[in-house]
């Protein structure tokens, strides 16, 4: 019996949004997947604030998160992750449509383990999405403490 992680979405675009869940149920490469539309939330997800305050515990096998969101941006959700102890384990792929040099050195220097550019056309970022969920859901061990449930 294979055992797959929780996957946290960080995602504010509706359309990204579907084609992310809709490659990872169509590979089955993830048991439950929590969007998160914005920062803010993401973080109340992680420290288990607001309304994911009688979440489970553990976190998720990876985050996938981009940089352009609204209330608290990309690039200060990562530093915040990869500042607190209990959370920096948490592999984190930025998944963005930024192309920016200066985004890419200042996720990297914040401790990202990806950067991937949102394809444009849909079959490319179909399949950009199921690699990534091949590898993070499927190949890379999790760090402990990572939310894990069998299928």
């Amino acid at each position: 019996m294979s055992e797959l992680g929780r996957v946290l979405l960080v995602e504010d675009d509706p359309r990204d949004i579907e084609l992310t869940m809709t490659a990872l149920a169509e590979y089955n490469l993830a048991n439950e997947v929590v969007v998160a539309r914005d920062g803010q939330k993401a973080l109340d997800y992680l420290y288990c604030r607001g309304e994911f305050g009688a979440r489970s515990n553990g976190n998720p096998a990876v985050m996938l998160l981009d940089l352009k969101l609204p209330k608290v941006d990309g690039l200060e959700v990562l530093q915040q992750i990869k500042s607190d102890q209990g959370l920096k384990l948490i592999p984190v792929v930025v998944l963005t449509s930024s192309r920016e040099e200066k985004d890419m050195i200042r996720s990297y220097n914040l401790g990202v383990n990806a950067y991937v550019v949102k394809p444009v056309d849909f079959h490319e970022f179909v399949n950009a999405i199921k690699e990534l969920g091949i590898f993070w859901a499927v190949i890379n061990e999790p760090p402990p403490g990572s939310m894990k449930r069998a299928l």
